[in-house]
């Protein structure tokens, strides 16, 4: 049986446990066996999970799993694989998901493949497992021999599919031991959508020349319905929040679409957002690097090229 660990945040289920249900269903298929999902905290939308595969709903509300103390959740997944007799074992390749993926690795004696991108296949009845290496310059294939099998599964490798209704939630009894950290306050970005769960991303650079510039950024985020990020020297010169810095020392993302305002794509830039599946970029300089790994490149002043683009989406959004 394949068992997906689907994350949640505020009460409601990520798009991340949305992805992870369709790669346990697809994986669960390609093993000729069943796929259900384990919820873990007060989740008001768990049923949701079988419209994208999974046949049943195991969920334990207890309030200790609201929070992510990564000890406690690794004992209750192994209870609830031990119960299950789950051989194969999909996470979110999140912050969550790799806080407890080695844990888990080590009390199920596991073999444990980290942000896979690809549905696995079967090579003489061995599971092998697809994911980038070097930066998304090379892909890696692992086969998994152990009888327990861990993947992480990276944002955007998949889109969700519907293919079902709600499935029944049944309730999971399992052991809460005693959290030994004590969370005494939390800070989470509000109004948009996380830059890991984000499918369009505008970014921008040094090339805004400085903050009061940044309502160009903003202006055409908002008219494409995209989260907005920025290379690490706007977030270390306080131009922009830590959180919104995309790259090798940022956050690594994996958007549908990239588009890139005026960065010249160093390498440790490049490092975290060129497994992006579509890379536009806008620089004045023909030489800058980013073009080199550019779908779509625009040699131009970004002060008159961004407001005609924000301008041609909102019509483009208008005839639609």
């Amino acid at each position: 049986m394949v068992l997906v660990i689907a994350e949640s945040a505020g009460g409601h289920l990520k798009k991340a446990a949305l992805e992870a249900a369709t790669y346990g269903k697809k994986t669960a298929d390609l093993l000729g066996t069943s796929c259900q999902a384990l919820v873990l905290g007060t989740v008001a939308d768990a049923a949701q999970l079988g419209k994208y595969g999974v046949s049943k709903v195991l969920q334990n509300a207890n309030s200790a799993f609201d929070q992510l103390d990564s000890q406690v959740y690794t004992d209750a997944i192994a209870q609830a694989v031990q119960q299950t007799g789950a051989k194969v074992l999909i996470l979110s390749h999140t912050s969550t998901g790799k806080t407890i993926a080695g844990r888990l690795a080590v009390r199920l004696h596991a073999g444990l493949v980290s942000g896979a991108n690809s549905v696995p296949v079967l090579n003489n009845g061995q599971l092998v497992v697809s994911k980038p290496v070097f930066s998304g310059k090379a892909f890696s294939e692992t086969a998994i021999t152990t009888d327990h099998k861990i993947i992480s599964l990276m944002g955007n490798a998949l889109r969700p599919e519907l293919i079902g209704a709600d499935a029944t939630v049944e309730t999971i009894s399992l052991s809460v031991s005693a959290p030994k950290l004590r969370i005494k306050s939390v800070k989470k970005q509000e109004g948009t959508v996380p830059l890991p769960e984000a499918e369009i991303v505008v970014s921008a650079g040094r090339g805004m020349k400085g903050p009061e510039n940044w309502h160009l950024v903003e202006d055409l985020a908002t008219v494409m319905n995209a989260t907005t990020a920025c290379s690490r020297p706007v977030a270390d010169s306080h131009w922009r929040p830590h959180h919104e810095h995309v790259g090798q020392t940022g956050i690594a993302i994996r958007p549908n679409l990239y588009v890139a305002i005026g960065i010249s794509g160093a390498i440790q830039h490049l490092a975290g957002v060129n497994t992006s599946k579509v890379i536009v970029v806008i620089n004045k300089d023909p030489e800058a690097p980013f073009f080199k790994a550019a779908d779509y490149g625009v040699v131009g002043d970004l002060f008159e090229v961004v407001p005609k683009l924000t301008a041609a989406y909102k019509e483009f959004k208008a005839t639609r």
